[in-house]
């Protein structure tokens, strides 16, 4: 199909961008990647009267990160996330879902800011976001103001955002080192959305979860922050049964919707899947706060069972 009409502007710099927002009203959509919102426009599922390019604003690109504090500025494409060796170093399991993301050539124009921030539920980084915790930076010409990813999703294409406002940056702070990470997906094919995945953060202290965060990814109308589930791991030695319990807390809050990607049933059922794995593979990731001598790639008495 054929978009309705529309004008276009290009912004040359972010203040511009939002006095165009503003005007526009709440007719005015940003056009950052375009991977959202013109296949949006060719269905018709969205109509906006005047469209903002900030695809050049250089302004919002860029990782920082100083100590445990990173701030990531939402034009950063998903390519950028991947190629960081900085932010590999400090939070991994961004690049491991941003590879996951669609193909290269949607990552090399897609952006963090788009994707966390039109609402779909299928889009990857919102539960990764979910998961580490972290804070939408939201400016408009009236001001800024900081929304937690947790709270940010309302449902399928709402959010938070008020009239006039953009995201400008993603702001979190880093596991600490020695934690323990996965994001696990089922699709249908290579660039395909999720059929559900799941995104998981551990850190292991004395031989025992100490701290636990999971998150599930196109399994509702917005992205599910699985707290009961994490909450199942703390203090435990993520023996069979602990990890059971959390994939049981995650599938009872999973309410996805029947579609050619399975039923609801089936789709429930592999967002525990994705879990399961996701927490595997964390498990097997994580190095004990206790054992700073521990040598990569090994792992002590808790994660034996993990080996077979």
């Amino acid at each position: 199909m054929i978009p309705s009409s529309f004008d276009y502007h290009r912004a040359n710099s972010k203040a511009a961008a939002l006095q165009l927002l503003s005007r526009a009203g709440g007719e005015g959509r940003l056009l950052a990647g375009g991977h959202s919102l013109l296949p949006m426009m060719k269905l018709r599922m969205a109509a906006p009267s005047q469209i903002i390019d900030i695809s050049q604003l250089s302004e919002l690109k860029g990782i920082a990160i100083n100590g445990s504090a990173i701030e990531i500025g939402a034009m950063t494409t998903q390519h950028e996330l991947i190629a960081s060796d900085k932010l590999d170093e400090a939070c991994p399991i961004i690049g491991e879902a941003a590879e996951l993301i669609a193909d290269p050539q949607v990552r090399y124009c897609g952006t963090l800011g788009g994707n966390v921030g039109n609402g779909d539920p299928g889009n990857d980084m919102p539960a990764v976001m979910q998961c580490l915790d972290a804070v939408f930076v939201a400016e408009s010409i009236k001001g800024t103001r900081e929304i937690p990813a947790r709270a940010f999703y309302q449902g399928a294409y709402i959010t938070a955002l008020g009239e006039g406002e953009m995201i400008t940056k993603i702001s979190f702070s880093a596991p600490p080192k020695g934690h323990g990470y996965a994001y696990k997906k089922l699709k249908r094919k290579v660039g395909d959305y999720a059929t559900a995945a799941a995104a998981v953060i551990l850190e292991i202290s004395g031989g025992a979860v100490r701290r636990a965060s999971i998150a599930l990814t196109n399994v509702a109308d917005t992205p599910l922050y699985a707290k009961d589930a994490a909450a199942r791991l703390i203090g435990t030695t993520l023996q069979p049964a602990d990890i059971d319990a959390a994939v049981a807390a995650a599938e009872a809050i999973a309410n996805p919707t029947p579609d050619g990607r399975g039923s609801a049933e089936y789709r429930t059922k592999m967002a525990g899947v994705m879990v399961r794995r996701a927490l595997i593979e964390a498990a097997s990731r994580a190095r004990d706060a206790g054992d700073i001598e521990e040598t990569k790639g090994e792992r002590g008495g808790l994660f034996k069972w993990l080996r077979g």
